[in-house]
């Protein structure tokens, strides 16, 4: 027991004693208590009892993944290619027959008869033989994958699913990205190789290196025939040192990102600038005759400039998400209705600027890379309701100024007189309403009289200007008795220095 102290209970769950990278529980001194406990039970006393007792301060684990690029040789391409081809035939054979099942009214059959449907008993006959040249473990993966995203399909139909409905499982193409995944036993890390079973030694370029032992690999073939391995790897978080730093950040066409502070971020834009390229390249392709040669080496070149479109919007937006989470202590973004905004059919980059251009940003990408590196570096991440009147508030005396037309860049309060950039006064509110404080306050000037009532009118009456809506139809006597109108003032901002 310890001198003076009273003695402490620890509620420890089960499975955390399951990792070896844990601290061990010995360094607990001996008058303490330990519980194991059971998950059910752990996760109602913490929820019920977390104000009387504590639970044990071990490293939370994460799954990360690092992907390094293969160079393999032509006979281990070929053998990728077999690899590559018997996964995605045992998945759709499997899809099949569980699409027939369903058609006959019977339920899902069960991921072990699958498997020996398709694997086992498919290998001994002559039309499927050719699937034990590769190796087994790809096979077996292929199907608890499809199992994976059956179960995954069934939850989202129950409702016990987050997120967007999930839909059923769909046959894997020839053509595309193609992939083979393999647990611990299928595959080796070598200095500088990677064994993987039944293709030998690839060439890998170790671009960085692994923190712990992988669990998995996942050898990948995207269509511009680059060869990658992507590797799972638990790691444990990294906080960094707390600082008092926090950031507002509202997203846009013009500038991707604008701070609260005003600083602005001008996004690459790999789409708009390679767009005459794509389909000077993509009409040659559809020129082409299908199934030839000069098909296959026009849709190779097309892939490859869709790759590198990705990797440099990919590569602007890790390093942008990574420098904001590690200079601020708490980030806070708008939660925007991506999908609605894409939905636009404005032309992609018209002359005046459309909603589609956010396609080619990537605002989803980078609200999930921020979120995951604040939980890796110890960083608080907030989002705030895509209706709160960011746009609409002045950051300085919180006066609603009203709906403003997207062409309008900047205003000034016609409360306090201060002037606002939209985007800059938009971060500062959406940092205010996540609970944060702005770095820099809005000068605020002497207050004016700022509104001036013109063009009075009665909707009854017959005015020779517009009507009180601005509009150009007149409302006469006989309608205005009937609807019971009423007068619309219109305002006019004035310059403050008038």
């Amino acid at each position: 027991m310890l001198c003076g102290a009273s003695p402490i209970i620890l509620f420890v769950h089960a499975d955390q004693l399951c990792y070896s990278k844990i601290r061990p529980l010995a360094k607990v001194d001996l008058g303490h208590a330990i519980v194991i406990l059971p998950a059910a039970i752990f996760a109602f006393m913490q929820e019920v009892y977390c104000s009387k007792f504590f639970s044990c301060s071990l490293d939370a684990i994460m799954k990360a993944r690092y992907r390094y690029r293969l160079y393999p040789t032509s006979c281990q391409q070929v053998s990728l290619a077999k690899l590559f081809g018997c996964t995605r035939v045992v998945w759709n054979d499997a899809l099949a027959h569980c699409i027939e099942e369903y058609r006959a009214g019977n339920k899902k059959p069960s991921n072990g008869s699958l498997q020996k449907q398709f694997i086992t008993q498919a290998k001994q006959t002559s039309e499927r033989e050719w699937l034990g040249e590769v190796s087994n473990i790809a096979l077996q993966q292929s199907l608890n994958d499809l199992d994976q995203a059956y179960q995954n399909f069934f939850k989202s139909c129950k409702g016990e699913r987050k997120g967007k409905p999930v839909r059923p499982p769909k046959f894997k193409k020839r053509k595309g990205r193609q992939s083979a995944k393999f647990h611990s036993g299928g595959f080796k890390v070598q200095e500088t190789s990677v064994y993987i079973a039944k293709i030998g030694k690839i060439k890998t370029i170790w671009s960085r290196e692994l923190p712990t032992k992988p669990t998995s690999a996942t050898v990948i073939k995207d269509p511009a025939g680059r060869y990658f391995v992507s590797f799972v790897v638990e790691v444990q978080p990294e906080p960094l040192p707390p600082t008092t730093k926090s950031c507002g950040i509202d997203l846009g066409i013009i500038d991707f990102a604008t701070f609260d502070d005003g600083r602005k971020v001008k996004a690459p834009k790999p789409l708009r600038k390679n767009l005459r390229r794509l389909r000077k390249r993509q009409k040659k392709l559809s020129r082409t005759q299908k199934g030839s040669k000069r098909r296959e080496v026009a849709r190779k070149k097309v892939a490859k400039l869709h790759a590198k479109i990705k990797d440099t919007r990919t590569d602007f937006l890790h390093k942008l998400s990574t420098k904001v989470v590690k200079e601020n202590q708490l980030i806070a973004l708008e939660d925007l209705n991506v999908s609605g905004l894409l939905k636009n059919r404005t032309p992609l980059y018209p002359p005046s600027g459309g909603t589609q251009g956010g396609g080619d940003l990537g605002w989803r990408e980078f609200r999930t890379l921020l979120e995951a590196k604040a939980d890796k570096y110890g960083r608080e991440f907030r989002v705030i309701n895509r209706w709160e009147p960011t746009s609409q508030l002045c950051s300085c005396c919180g006066q609603k100024g009203g709906k403003k037309d997207l062409s309008i860049r900047e205003w000034t309060c016609l409360w306090c007189g201060s002037f606002h950039d939209r985007d800059a006064n938009a971060a500062t509110n959406i940092l205010k309403v996540a609970g944060g404080q702005p770095k820099t306050a809005q000068p605020k000037f002497q207050q004016l009289e700022l509104f001036e009532i013109n063009n009075f009118q009665v909707a009854g009456g017959q005015s020779e200007t517009q009507n009180g809506r601005g509009g150009r139809r007149k409302t006469f006597v006989k309608g205005a008795a009937a609807n019971e109108a009423s007068t619309h003032p219109k305002f006019r901002q004035l310059n403050l220095f008038e």
